[in-house]
This record gives structure tokens, C-alpha cells and sequence, in this order.
């Protein structure tokens, strides 16, 4: 061998372990990069909370874990979103070996779409992105020979915390101001005479407390005075304002209210019944 052979071999041994090293250095991890592969993983492997939905269909929830669905060759596996869900992306790892076919069920405008994974052999591995027009799902795949999930669905904590809320609201509409009680656990049965621009605009009881509504152009004023007549005399019971409410702690059967004096002194009579 002469010399500038044996160079030539040095020279692309030397390269080789120069590409080599280089090679290997770029599978070396940084601390973030290596921390953030461990907490990646751990997303991953855990199991979390699988359950059985209707028709057999098996259910994940949304954004605990990364779901993992198992699914075999020959067979079809239904991965079933939200009704209402319009699905703009769908990205798999492995195009070659696996397969996705787009589906639909429900009614026009509330339609619910299905992804159809097909795997053309056992013992595949791969993920899945899918972005729809609520959410992104993240979901790994594997094929098994004989075993797979026909039927796949999610819940979601967000339509658990909105029924809540619905149910929030019915009540509070419910809730009359003041009482803090529903409506049909108050008395409004008051009859009120006479003229003022600060006349109550509503009055009730929950059978302990009288609650007397003024219009908001009360607002700023001096409020009138309240005076419940008993045994033929005018009476000063206990009550308070807040805001345009005055919150009586008494069940009026017959009360006044005054505001002024001599001639420009205004008067509303308050009785129970009618």
C-alpha cells in the first residue's frame, strides 16, 4: 500500500469518527431539554381516568393524561369528538401504516365528527395530533394483533363546570332581591296608597323581614321614615337601607311612610292583604 493510499484511509477513518462524535453529541441533552423529555413522559405513561361511556364506548377525560387507544388490523377503531366540533387538523406520526378516515353523526348543526384509525399491521407505535375549533388532542396509538377499542369518546370538565353554572343561574334568577330567597316563598300581597316620587315600586315578606323596593331616583336623598302604626299609634321599628332597599326587621301588617314637613310633607300608607 503506498503512502498516499494509507493517507486517503486515515483521512476517511478520521472523517467517519469525526461524523460519528459529531453524531453522538447531537443526542446529547441539555438539563431543560432532558427535564422536560422526563415530564413529557410522564404525561405520557400515566394512566388516568378510563371509563365505560354508552353504546360500549370507552372514555377518557379530556386533558388529564394523553389517552392511549388501542387498535388492531382488520378492525376499525371510532374516535369520537364533541358534537359541534369542527375538526381542522389531523396530524399522525406514522401516514405510511396507519390510516384516518373522516365521519360524521347528529343532526345538521350539531353534528359530532369520528376519526376511523385503521393500522395495516400489529405492534405499531405512534402519536396523533388533532386541532380542532375547540381544543387540540394529543393521542398515542398502538396495534395489537388481536385486541382494540371499538368505540372512543371523551369528557369534559368544562361541560361539567357549565352545567353547574346554568344551574347557578336559574337559582339566582330565582333569588329576589333583598330576600335572598326564591319568589314563590314570598308574600307580595301589600296594597300602598298615596302620591310621592319616591313611591315603593315593590313590596314583600318572607314572613319575618318586609322588604320595600324605592325607584332609583331615590338615590342621594334623604329616605322617608317608617312608622308602623299599632294599636292606633305610629311606631318606629327597626330598619335599614341599602341601596334603594329598606329592609324592615318586621312583618308589616299596616305601616307609613313620611318624608318632609308641614306642607310639603309626603305621605305612603303600606297595608298587608289584597
Amino acid at each position: 500500500m503506498t503512502w498516499s493510499t494509507l493517507r486517503r484511509h486515515l483521512v476517511s477513518a478520521s472523517l467517519i469518527l469525526a461524523a460519528a462524535t459529531i453524531a453522538a453529541k447531537a443526542q446529547d441533552l441539555s438539563g431543560n431539554e432532558a427535564r422536560g423529555t422526563i415530564l413529557s413522559g410522564q404525561w405520557q405513561d400515566e394512566q388516568g381516568v378510563v371509563t365505560r361511556g354508552p353504546d360500549g364506548k370507552v372514555i377518557f377525560l379530556y386533558g388529564e393524561v394523553q389517552p392511549s387507544v388501542v387498535c388492531s388490523p382488520l378492525q376499525v377503531c371510532d374516535i369520537e369528538l364533541q358534537a359541534g366540533e369542527i375538526v381542522q387538523n389531523v396530524l399522525i406520526g406514522d401516514t405510511v401504516r396507519w390510516k384516518v378516515e373522516p365521519a360524521t353523526s347528529g343532526a345538521l348543526g350539531a353534528q359530532a365528527v369520528h376519526l376511523i384509525l385503521k393500522p395495516s399491521e400489529a405492534g405499531l407505535e405512534t402519536s396523533m395530533v388533532v386541532t380542532t375549533s375547540r381544543r387540540t388532542y394529543h393521542i398515542k396509538l398502538s396495534s395489537h394483533h388481536s385486541q382494540y377499542m371499538a368505540r372512543v369518546g371523551f369528557e369534559y370538565p368544562e361541560d361539567v363546570n357549565a352545567a353547574f353554572a346554568e344551574i347557578n343561574a336559574r337559582i339566582e334568577a330565582s333569588i329576589v332581591p333583598g330576600a335572598g330567597v326564591p319568589a314563590d316563598q314570598l308574600n307580595f300581597a301589600f296594597q300602598v296608597s298615596g302620591t310621592a316620587g319616591w313611591r315603593p315600586t315593590r313590596i314583600y315578606s318572607d314572613g319575618q323581614k318586609t322588604y320595600i323596593q324605592f325607584p332609583s331616583a331615590i338615590s342621594g336623598q334623604d329616605a322617608p321614615v317608617l312608622f308602623v302604626v299599632s294599636g292606633g299609634q305610629n311606631r318606629i321599628v327597626n330598619y335599614r337601607m341599602n341601596g334603594t332597599m329598606m329592609v324592615v326587621d318586621y312583618y308589616i301588617d299596616h305601616a307609613i311612610l313620611v318624608a318632609g314637613v308641614g306642607s310639603k310633607q309626603q305621605k305612603i300608607t303600606i297595608r298587608r292583604g289584597g
